[in-house]
């Protein structure tokens, strides 16, 4: 052997003696705290056209003519007039289609949809309006929908129409199918050329929606949701909780009943963003609390609703913008009401007798509130009292989740523990929208003690349980869904399976965004009018969420956790065991730039088998991101790895790529 061949093996068994040393001892003999089904779920709120225009499947904008401005949304043409004496109370506005006296001149409305209306050639679209005859008689209503965008000699990719009779308002339906695939179709109204008709609550779902329901949500959105299998699913938000004022938040109240009478409210979003303005951004509420409870019963999550404590956006108000303390009891009732529709008797409660003229009138079996969405100091902890008392009172197995703010660490942070402790809530909700210091947890100690993957070891085991309700690493100048960040959050999140003794809910957030609406990212899930993308985000947690295990393991490298420490040449790491399946999970984490040689010592566990693995990475640039034209190109991959007997126990030796999350799934 020549010098240069020696220098080079020798270098060779060093890197491989190196490499050898990360090794990580799991105990498979002894069971740790038990992981709650709800560790991992979702959080919705309406941003970034997340409900209307998004996962509420409806395409007309401003369909009941309620915006401040009744024709946003609207084209007119002819003899067009707005009348304030609709069939619905708290949604009065109706539109006049009169003859334009004239056989050159049509009257005619036309609406934009969001962003244009996705429309798949072949498949079914319901529409629906509620019309009159106001001089009785009969009329005809022509339905176009309409590519008006192209230079194509007919417009109209798809047709009906209706019959309407009589002066009483009724509902009318039709089906158009359009000859083919258009992402920014208008619909058009045509009024009778010779007899006047008003109509209202103009409407255009797809037949398809999920799970077949007429006021439906989008099937491909609503089934990524559903494929996480998520346990624990939060609405309604999130800040429009709060709203911008009391008058604008979110009431749970105002979004159950019949569709067509639940009362417009503005958007917390549409004018917070000068950069990205959405002056147009309302809530229908055609999505709202009966359809958030049926979606988690659909996808096997518990229903997490989160009510007003009373306090407005504290970022934007001063203390008198919020309900007094002496104004507190409507706010209360809100909460022992939604108790009640949730889980109530029909025969005796007149909310749950709501919910069941909804078509359930079996219980959603809720059991968790939350009081306030990312409140503070004096304002929220006064107002939480009085809140607690009166559900513990009347519900006392109901779960209360209260907050420490928007925060992650520091003086305030550490006020809203203390609180929460003081009113004996079951769970904190804790957001961090950090960068990638802080989930590696090598940022300034100083300033973020409590940051990265170490975070909740020397949490108070004794007092309430962390809900990690909002959190998304956000790259440093590089606030997109790219791999490297979504990397880093897989490496936090071994903190909070290690640690199921007292974290027992987490949600990424947020969770939705259309591509020409958004205000606010990273989001989880993208897409257009016709078409949607999951970010490595998503993967991620859909990683996690499939895999919970049911019991902590002890995962150790020297007698330490493994968690990017000293040492640890960037991996991170965490082991459950799932009883049903009778498996040992194990994940791991590289985030160094190169592969590192890992050896598992599954302590209690003998002789040789094949373990299933499941890997995320991208050899690509580390900026990359799933896109509308490559969903595709960052996604897990199966495979496998040999467990071998060793001299004590079986042995699992492996080298994880570099800048990659590698799963473990070992029979044991």
């Amino acid at each position: 052997m020549n010098l240069k061949t020696l220098s080079f093996a020798l270098a060779l068994t060093a890197s491989v003696s190196a490499q050898a040393q990360h090794v990580m001892d799991v105990n498979v003999k002894k069971l740790g705290a038990p992981v709650q089904s709800t560790m991992y779920g979702l959080f919705f709120e309406d941003i970034n056209y997340a409900a209307d225009g998004g996962l509420y499947a409806e395409l007309v904008k401003n369909r009941s003519f309620e915006f401040p401005n009744p024709y946003t949304g609207w084209d007119i043409s002819g003899k067009v007039m707005l009348l304030s004496d609709g069939p619905f109370e708290k949604n009065p506005k109706c539109v006049r289609l009169a003859p334009s006296g004239h056989n050159d001149k049509h009257t005619m409305i036309e609406n934009h949809g969001f962003f244009g209306m996705g429309v798949k050639g072949g498949e079914e679209y319901r529409f629906s309006v509620w019309a009159r005859v106001p001089g009785g008689g009969n009329a005809k209503l022509w339905i176009d929908l309409v590519d008006n965008a192209t230079m194509n000699d007919d417009q109209k990719l798809g047709n009906t129409s209706v019959d309407v009779s009589g002066k009483e308002w009724k509902k009318y339906t039709a089906i158009i199918k359009p000859k083919r695939t258009f992402d920014k179709a208008h619909l058009r109204v045509w009024g009778d050329s010779k007899v006047t008709t008003d109509v209202d609550h103009v409407s255009l779902f797809p037949v398809k929606t999920y799970k077949g329901r007429e006021n439906g949500l989008r099937e491909d959105l609503a089934k990524a949701l559903e494929d996480v299998h998520p346990g624990v699913f939060r609405f309604p938000g999130g800040c429009i909780v709060e709203g911008t004022d009391l008058a604008t938040r979110y009431q749970w109240k105002n979004t159950i009943g019949p569709v067509e009478n639940r009362p417009l409210n503005e958007n917390r979003w549409h004018y917070t963003f000068t950069n990205r303005y959405f002056p147009d951004y309302f809530q229908t509420y055609g999505l709202g609390f009966f359809e958030f409870f049926q979606l988690c019963e659909d996808i096997g999550a518990e229903p997490l609703p989160v009510l007003s404590v009373g306090l407005a956006c504290q970022f934007q108000n001063g203390l008198d913008a919020h309900a007094g303390m002496d104004e507190l009891q409507p706010f209360i009732d809100d909460c022992i009401d939604l108790i009640e529709f949730a889980n109530g008797d029909p025969a005796t409660n007149k909310w749950a007798k709501i919910r069941a003229e909804m078509g359930h009138p079996e219980p959603f079996n809720m059991k968790f509130i939350g009081v306030g969405n990312e409140q503070w100091d004096t304002p929220y902890f006064d107002r939480l009292k009085p809140f607690v008392e009166a559900i513990r009172a009347k519900y006392p197995s109901i779960k209360i989740i209260g907050t420490s703010g928007p925060d992650s660490e520091g003086k305030m942070f550490e006020k809203g523990w203390e609180a929460m402790k003081a009113q004996k809530a079951d769970l904190v909700d804790e957001h961090f929208y950090r960068n990638e210091e802080w989930f590696l947890g090598t940022a300034p100690k100083d300033r973020y003690p409590n940051c990265g993957a170490l975070r909740y070891d020397s949490y108070d085991r004794k007092g309430p349980k962390v809900f990690a309700g909002e959190y998304a690493c956000h790259g440093k100048g590089k606030k997109w869904n790219h791999y490297e960040t979504s990397l880093y959050e897989a490496a936090f999140m071994t903190s909070l399976e290690r640690n199921a003794d007292i974290v027992h809910m987490a949600t990424y957030a947020p969770l939705f965004a259309h591509v020409e609406g958004w205000q606010w990212r990273p989001d989880m899930i993208w897409y257009d009018n016709l078409r949607m993308f999951k970010s490595v985000s998503y993967y991620v947690q859909q990683m996690y969420a499939m895999n919970k295990g049911t019991n902590v393991l002890s995962l150790l490298m020297d007698k330490k956790p493994v968690a990017g420490q000293q040492g640890q040449d960037g991996l991170f790491a965490s082991s459950v065991f799932d009883k049903v399946s009778g498996e040992v999970v194990v994940k791991v984490i590289n985030t160094s730039k190169q592969a590192q040689n890992v050896q598992l010592n599954l302590i209690g566990m003998k002789g040789e088998r094949t373990a299933q693995t499941l890997t995320l990475q991208h050899n690509g640039s580390m900026d990359d991101e799933n896109t509308l034209d490559q969903p595709e190109r960052i996604h897990p991959v199966s495979g496998t790895a040999q467990v071998v007997a060793g001299k004590k126990n079986a042995v699992l030796t492996d080298d994880v790529p570099a800048m990659s999350f590698r799963l473990y799934r070992i029979k044991k």
